[in-house]
């Protein structure tokens, strides 16, 4: 048995990009052709990305052979995009404009000269032959090993057609399916382009400087521990940390976020981000193949691969569909005349119904919604791992948010500075500077508001600093001992506190605020409240699910006080506190029995088993963070919450077009096939029935990459 994808080794496979894969049909056909090549032990063809991949040894003249009977063209992966010739230009497409230009040739010849017929046929069939070549090579093929695709009912039909003396019809239906044919290609290229866009973002060439020498050269060649030189204007090359300089980057190729982002020395850069303002160097830290910008091309790709649910239920509904149609054709051509019927008329009756009754609209109903959305998802810095990912977000009921980092900021930060008497500045200058010799977590979050407010901490003389275990610290300024600590590290130093003071403290407390104290031993000075701050996003965010009728619950190890504060601010539904990381899982657990389908959002590290546990694992900040990209189903690129809204409403388009296809593709041709019971299905009707739903679907498809982030 061969082995999955997955499973397969670098050393083993080599990946391919396919020009030319318009339909999932060939695609099929294409992967049992290179499976037969020698050498070859397996291959496996993605139909949404495009791309093939071969176990084995081969060539790509053997692979452009094995897929010449839809004239594919083959290149490396990391071969440079070849630049494709106008639509109207291609090769493919020139026959048909000769066969057009032959076919109306023909049909003024027989109009003209109606008594004389012959030149007219000839001219319709050197159009059936000249336009229909590469249909006939694959349909007779097909036919002989009793494969029933669109390309065998189509070459039965125009053979049928010519048989019983129709041959202007066959020639006309050979040319509307080419341009069909045609159409489909250029959709399926468009629907493609997402990923296009996102192998383009990233320059192929940097300067590098190794030692004392500077050289432009391809990303290819470039190493680990490199040194990219990157002027303003420039976009990265490479992901890596800035050694020197200061700048702005634009780093919506890769989040989403339209506002730049500064770095300085030691923080991480990615490729395909653009450099606003200053020189930068930067070391390079992963080879272009590992590259942040790589993995999010190579999640979606095989993301496009993944077929959807509905996609599944139409290959399936496929299978057994055209043998049926096959065999209703058949019964309608013979069974009439063998009741009396005229022969020649039935069996152009059955002929139109093996035109109409082509697969192509349905087959392709879902996968080119599937790449479509997943693509636009990624451009806005939200990977979807999957076609069935992208449906079950579509019909969540339920989503379960971690609180820090995710509703929250994740970092404390000093909310109220309230004294008691005195100067403010003077005591939080005092308070500052105590804290930098601390390691206490809340420490740093004071810290940063004296630096805000450019209180200068330097100058304060810190003398006998000391921890106080669980309490707080205590240090002597200018002969004046003074402790920073909880409330309760003031009540034990001065025996009771007074109930305003009390009352103070406890308000901020149901804030959900830590609260500490600067005092002395014999009064209380200041105090100061702590928080982690709320997303600017979350409450808005949380409103919008709520009002689509979404639950949304806050899950937390915080106690329940904090949590009922900042639960109540942002307006989730449920809260949950006190929960360790098991505990989330079962309740996520308990979620999923109650609703079926439910979301968690986390950060994609300590949040793993609830992210597990769920229908769909969402992941915040996935930049550059490789546990997100591999544990969650979903990973937003940023730390934008509103990414999350705009998901479930792609997702939801994506679920509605889906069922628009699957409905018309289908009522379409039904509505064709009742034309039967009068005799009015001509050939004619047939083909524009089956061009016009297979053009419509592809079409209403690539409505999806107009959803827009309105973060």
């Amino acid at each position: 048995m061969a082995k999955p994808l997955e499973q397969w080794s670098e050393e083993e496979m080599k990946a391919y990009r396919i020009q030319g894969l318009s339909c999932t049909n060939c695609a099929a056909t294409f992967e049992n052709n290179v499976k037969e090549l020698p050498d070859v032990q397996d291959a496996k063809v993605n139909f949404g990305a495009s791309k093939l991949y071969v176990q084995g040894n081969t060539t790509i003249g053997e692979l452009e052979k094995a897929g010449a009977f839809e004239n594919l063209k083959i290149r490396d992966e990391r071969e440079q995009k070849v630049e494709r010739k106008p639509f109207w230009k291609q090769k493919e497409n020139v026959n048909v404009y000769i066969s057009t230009v032959i076919l109306l040739l023909s049909w003024f010849l027989g109009k003209q000269y109606p008594e004389e017929q012959l030149p007219a046929t000839i001219g319709y069939a050197a159009s059936i032959l000249i336009g229909g070549y590469s249909l006939f090579k694959t349909g007779l093929k097909n036919l002989s090993r009793l494969t029933f695709d669109m390309k065998t009912l189509m070459t039965i039909a125009v053979i049928g057609a010519a048989f019983i003396g129709e041959w202007g019809e066959g020639a006309t239906v050979v040319i509307l399916f080419s341009i069909s044919e045609a159409l489909e290609r250029y959709s399926m290229d468009k629907a493609r382009k997402s990923i296009e866009t996102l192998m383009d973002i990233a320059p192929k060439e940097a300067w590098i400087r190794r030692g004392m020498e500077e050289m432009l050269i391809h990303v290819d060649d470039i190493q680990v521990g490199d040194i990219m030189m990157v002027k303003p204007g420039q976009k990265l090359a490479m992901d890596g940390i800035v050694m020197k300089g200061a700048s702005t980057l634009n780093q919506a190729a890769i989040t989403g976020e339209s506002i730049p982002i500064t770095k300085t020395v030691d923080d991480e850069v990615f490729a395909g981000t653009l450099n606003e303002e200053g020189f930068l160097e930067v070391k390079v830290t992963k080879r272009v193949e590992d590259t942040t910008l790589s993995k999010i091309i190579h999640l979606v790709e095989e993301a496009q691969a993944e077929r959807a649910p509905s996609q599944a239920f139409v290959d399936t509904f496929a299978k057994y569909y055209t043998p049926a149609i096959v065999l209703l054709a058949l019964f309608i051509a013979v069974l009439p005349p063998l009741l009396g019927g005229d022969w020649s008329a039935w069996i152009y009756q059955g002929l139109a119904v093996l035109v109409v009754g082509c697969p192509c609209a349905l087959v392709v109903s879902t996968p080119v919604a599937v790449v479509t959305a997943i693509g636009n998802a990624a451009r806005n810095g939200v990977l979807i791992k999957g076609g069935i990912y992208l449906e079950e977000a579509g019909h969540l009921k339920a989503i379960a948010f971690d609180k820090t980092g995710t509703l929250t900021k994740g970092i404390p930060a000093v909310t109220d500075v309230v004294p008691l008497g005195g100067n403010e500045r003077k005591w939080l200058t005092i308070t500052a500077a105590m804290e930098k010799g601390s390691q206490h977590p809340l420490a740093s979050a004071i810290v940063r508001k004296a630096e805000e407010m450019g209180l200068n901490m330097d100058d304060v003389t810190i003398e006998e600093f000391q921890s106080i275990t669980g309490k707080g610290i205590k240090a002597k300024v200018k002969n004046e001992m003074y402790y920073v600590g909880s409330p309760g590290l003031f009540e034990e130093l001065h025996g009771s506190m007074d109930q305003d003071r009390k009352q103070g403290i406890a308000e901020l407390q149901s804030q959900g605020k830590t609260v500490m104290v600067l005092g002395t031993e014999k009064e209380m000075l200041m105090f100061i409240a702590v928080a982690d701050e709320i997303r600017k996003t979350s409450k808005e965010v949380i409103d919008t699910l709520n009002h689509r009728g979404i639950e949304t619950i806050m899950l937390t190890g915080d106690n329940y006080r904090t949590a009922t504060a900042i639960g109540k601010q942002i307006g989730v539904t449920n809260i949950e506190a006190n929960l360790l990381p098991a505990d989330k899982w079962n309740f996520v657990k308990e979620l999923r029995d109650k609703h079926q389908r439910v979301a968690m959002v986390g950060d994609g590290v300590n949040d793993a088993p609830a992210l597990a546990a769920s229908t769909v694992g969402i992941a915040m900040g996935g930049v550059g963070t490789d546990t997100a990209l591999e544990t969650a189903d979903i990973a937003f690129m940023s730390d934008d919450l509103k990414k999350l809204p705009y998901t479930i409403r792609l997702s939801r388009k994506a679920l509605a077009i889906i069922k628009q296809n699957i409905t018309f593709a289908l009522a379409i041709k039904l509505v064709a096939l009742l034309f039967v019971v009068p005799g009015w299905l001509t050939l004619w009707i047939a083909i524009i029935a089956d061009m016009g739903a297979t053009l419509l679907v592809t079409l209403n498809s690539l409505r999806l990459l107009t959803v827009k982030d309105a973060s």
